[in-house]
């Protein structure tokens, strides 16, 4: 892409109603625009990250065997008045009629709409088990929307519901959804930790929430600092080997991580003292298993072998996507700028042309973009008209993981420059050897 022709509105000032960094540099990048409280547009760079994480978390779930569908934004009120939730949810819940005064509601979850879809179509326990899911926009109406897409009203969610025979089978579920969501964190580049939490209104005995520690966190958290040492990496799991799948669970979850509302702070003492870390944490997702809570109240049952009829067994499991852009730069940043981790980057490569016009200098970037684009790589190329010093800071911005500097002195020697956001160590190389060591990085990803 050629900065020339894109749409990439920054801003030289920090925005004065921007509390957070994350919501300052989203702003100042050009990511989003607000359009009400809590209600923002996602312009061209913020959509291509957005559209970035929705696809690592496709892919992990679609790699723990999970099915993807997609539910309206809009549900019937009757299917919340069934399982009781309707009175009980709060002013969160935009409640709406249509033109035929019919009750509606801008979902701020699925669990009823997506156990009726199951009551209509699953009769035996040999359809099961299923884990259904989607990636859908939400609303909640929060009375008090603040720090950009970390506590807006509209977000993008992903939420998936599993439907089991008996709890031992949705337990292998919760706990498969653990592992996928660790993988899925940390391929961008997030050190998400598992923490014991409350359920809220979504009910249920067993919930984790998954926190990434930053000093504007919503939330207090209490952990032993070895859990942040945990890594999944490269491990292939089964996992449709309930024992290795509970094995990794226990790996994450043995070691004491909790929010305020379930910390035991006799446990805690119990952990040498100079593991024991009190801090602030981002929620980023949040897996349930609430059993028959929804089943039972809305008549969601299956033949089972010996033809008893029986509740299924079910949970809920969801990820902020939109929400992940502020965790992801909220843990990730510097003075200068966002700095993205290269799984969820908006163009893996930035080329900067010192000299516009000269035509070494013109001719050595148009080799490079489209030597990167050969390899499958769409570098964003500022090729405007611009002083040097304004052409890097919109770089740092933006927060591209690489930069490619090409100026009429380095290519004097046959050389272009390699710097990394992350580090600032910039090298000298040919041209060439810049794009394979680009390819490189990326490969795989």
């Amino acid at each position: 892409m050629r900065l020339s022709r894109y749409f990439l509105p920054v801003l030289k000032e920090n925005p004065a109603d921007a509390q957070i960094v994350s919501h300052r540099y989203m702003l100042r990048a050009g990511m989003i625009r607000q359009q009400a409280a809590g209600i923002y547009s996602w312009l061209p760079l913020g959509f291509r990250v957005l559209k970035r994480i929705e696809q690592i978390v496709h892919e992990e779930q679609v790699r723990a065997g999970h099915i993807p569908m997609l539910m309206p934004t809009l549900q019937p009120a009757d299917l919340w008045r069934e399982s009781g939730r309707y009175d009980d949810y709060g002013q969160e819940m935009l409640r709406i009629k249509d033109r035929h005064d019919r009750d509606m509601l801008y979902g701020p979850t699925n669990e009823e709409m997506i156990t009726d879809i199951f009551r209509t179509h699953v009769n035996s326990y040999k359809d099961l088990p299923l884990t259904l899911y989607h990636i859908q926009w939400k609303f909640r109406d929060e009375m008090r929307p603040r720090f950009g897409v970390m506590r807006g009203r509209e977000f993008l969610m992903k939420d998936g519901y599993n439907f089991d025979v008996d709890k031992d089978a949705a337990l292998h579920a919760y706990n498969r959804h653990m592992v996928s969501y660790l993988r899925t964190y940390e391929r961008m580049g997030l050190t998400a930790i598992p923490m014991r939490a409350a359920s809220g209104p979504i009910g249920g005995d067993n919930t984790h929430e998954f926190l990434v520690l930053a000093a504007t966190g919503e939330s207090e958290v209490f952990y032993d600092s070895a859990v942040t040492d945990l890594k999944l990496g490269d491990r292939a799991v089964d996992f449709d080997n309930r024992a290795e799948v509970a094995g990794v669970c226990k790996e994450f979850t043995t070691l004491y991580a909790r929010t305020d509302e379930t910390h035991d702070e006799s446990l805690f003492n119990q952990i040498p003292e100079a593991r024991r870390k009190v801090g602030r944490g981002i929620e980023v997702g949040q897996i349930f298993y609430f059993g028959t809570k929804y089943s039972e109240a809305m008549g969601a049952t299956v033949v089972t072998a010996d033809g008893s009829r029986v509740p299924v067994e079910m949970g809920s499991h969801g990820i902020g996507v939109s929400r992940l852009l502020g965790a992801i730069i909220e843990a990730s940043h510097d003075d200068k700028g966002i700095i993205w981790p290269e799984g969820v980057t908006p163009f893996p490569v930035g080329i900067v042309n010192l000299k516009q016009g000269d035509a070494g200098t013109d001719a050595a970037c148009e080799g490079l973009y489209k030597a990167l684009e050969a390899r499958g790589l769409e570098a964003l190329y500022d090729d405007r008209d611009e002083r040097a010093g304004a052409k890097f800071a919109t770089m740092d911005l933006i927060g591209l993981p690489w930069r490619i500097t090409v100026g009429p002195r380095g290519l004097a020697n046959g050389k272009v420059e390699l710097t990394s956001r992350r580090t600032g160590v910039s090298e000298e190389m040919s041209a060439e050897d810049a794009v394979e060591r680009i390819a490189q990085i990326y490969a795989g990803r």
